[in-house]
Order: structure tokens, then sequence, then C-alpha cells
């Protein structure tokens, strides 16, 4: 018998092929030139095209995060972050999770601000 653990995951392809979209399916390098099918289209060379400045959007700066970390010194924290790392403190991660959610508006953004808040009270605990 084969060791399961040298097994592929159940559904996933076995071959090394870039994997587009969320279905899972392979897809090769090129296209075929044929109108159906998985890699249907005309053939194409690819550009490489040069770094656009808009890719860097985002990324975080030294600069503003030195500014960023002066403000957090002086104004402190908002009253929906302390409750937040109070519920942190007594192990109420769902319902910090909730309250943040109802204040920012998204999930996603109610996750990070958790984990902000959490990491807060970590380097709090170290001092």
């Amino acid at each position: 018998p084969i060791p399961l653990a040298s097994l592929p995951p159940r559904g996933c392809a076995a071959m090394s092929t870039r994997l587009t979209g969320f279905t899972g399916h392979p897809k090769g390098e090129k296209r075929t030139g044929i109108a159906v099918g998985m890699d249907k289209g005309r053939e194409l060379t690819k550009r490489e095209l040069p770094v656009k400045p808009s890719y860097r959007k985002g990324k975080l700066n030294k600069r503003v995060a030195f500014v960023r970390e002066i403000i957090r010194e002086v104004a402190g924290y908002s009253p929906y972050e302390k409750r937040t790392m109070e519920l942190l403190k007594v192990g109420k991660e769902k319902r910090a999770l909730k309250v943040l959610k109802n204040k920012l508006g998204t999930h996603k953004r109610a996750k990070a601000k958790r984990e902000e808040m959490a990491t807060a009270l970590r380097n709090q605990r170290m001092k």
C-alpha cells in the first residue's frame, strides 16, 4: 500500500501547473488556439509589463508608521478599543469581534483590529 502522506489531497491535481480562479482546475501555461476548453483562446506572447506605482498602494511607509506610533502614544486608545482590550483580557474573543464588527462595519476590518488589539495587549504585558 501507498502511504497516505505521499498522496496529494483529494480533488487536487497532481501536476504542478498554475491554478487560476477559485475552482482549482489546472490551466496550461499557454493557450491552444481553439475556441473551447480549459485553455481556449488565441495564442499570444506574454508581454513583460513595467511595475506600476499603483502596485505599492497600501504598503506601509517607515515615516507613516513612525507618525502613527507617535499619535498612538499621545492620544492613546479610543473607548471602543479599550472595551475590546478588556474583552480580550477576560477571554471573550468572539464578543470582541462582534463589538468591533458593529463599530467598524466589516468582518475583515474587525478581525484586523482584534489582532492589533491583541498585539497591543501582548506588548503591554512584556513591558
